[in-house]
This record gives C-alpha cells, structure tokens and sequence, in this order.
C-alpha cells in the first residue's frame, strides 16, 4: 500500500467531515440528531481521530496513545478545534507509516473491548480497517449534516 496514496484517502474522509461540520457551524455540530442515544457530527469526526490515532500509532506501530473511547462519543468542541487535531494527526501517521512492512504482524493486538475486526490483521488489514471506519463515518456526518440542516432535531 503507497503510503501517500493511503493517506490521500484518509485525509479526503477527515477533509468531507470538517466541511460537514462547517455548513452546520459550531452549534450544530455538537447537536445529536433523533433518535435518543444518537451521536452529534462533531463527536462521529473526533472519536475517527482517535481510530486513526490508536489503530496506527498504536497497535502498527506500538506508539503510546491514551485513547478513552467512550469519552470520544459526548466530546464537544468547534471545527477549528477538529482541524487543530487533524493536521498534527497525519503528521504522526505518516510518521508511523514510513517504513511498515504491510504483510508484517502489527506490534500491538487490540483489547476485545474494542470494536473492529474479529480476526488476526496485518499491518495492511489494520489500514484497511482504519479506512473503513473513516469512510462510514464520513457518511455518517454527511447524513447527520442533512438531518440536521433540515430541522429535524429533538
């Protein structure tokens, strides 16, 4: 897997969040639509930061990363906060990525707690995974921005 490439892709589903959260504006975005229990557009785009950030720093490349999943679901903020996060986060993934045999085993497993695959991955399998939930959320919050653009809020 190239790793530019690999990252274009990941930064076109961060880059599709963001311009989601700045057509709502701040307010908005931190507004979970119905039903109950639903997740606000800018929780769905924080909680891919920590995806990103604990599937390749952490179990590819054995980074330390303090990650609070459930936390990453209530978190509130503003886009300039989300883009503040974003670009120094590439900059560690690429980091992260330079020099990873894809076929290689990762250095670390994920806890069972974690949602994602049921399987042993590789590195390669690990990116996929990464890629796979940037892209569901990605629709995620465009999804949300309609709903919520179009009043339908509790």
């Amino acid at each position: 897997m190239e790793l530019n490439e690999y990252l274009y892709f990941l930064r076109r589903a961060f880059d599709g969040m963001i311009s989601a959260l700045e057509e709502l504006g701040d307010e908005l975005a931190n507004t979970a639509p119905p039903p109950a229990g639903a997740n606000s557009p800018f929780a769905v785009a924080y909680h891919c930061t920590g995806v990103a950030d604990y599937w390749i720093g952490h179990i590819i490349a054995g980074r330390s990363v303090d990650r609070d999943r459930a936390s990453e679901f209530t978190a509130v903020g503003t886009v300039t906060d989300l883009k503040s996060t974003v670009d120094p986060l590439f900059d560690r993934l690429r980091d992260d990525l330079r020099e990873v045999d894809a076929q290689a085993a990762p250095r670390n497993v994920p806890p069972a707690s974690f949602e994602g695959p049921d399987r042993p991955l590789s590195c390669a399998g690990v990116q996929l995974h990464v890629l796979e939930e940037l892209a569901q959320h990605h629709g995620q919050v465009q999804i949300t921005r309609d709903v919520l653009l179009n009043g339908n809020v509790r």
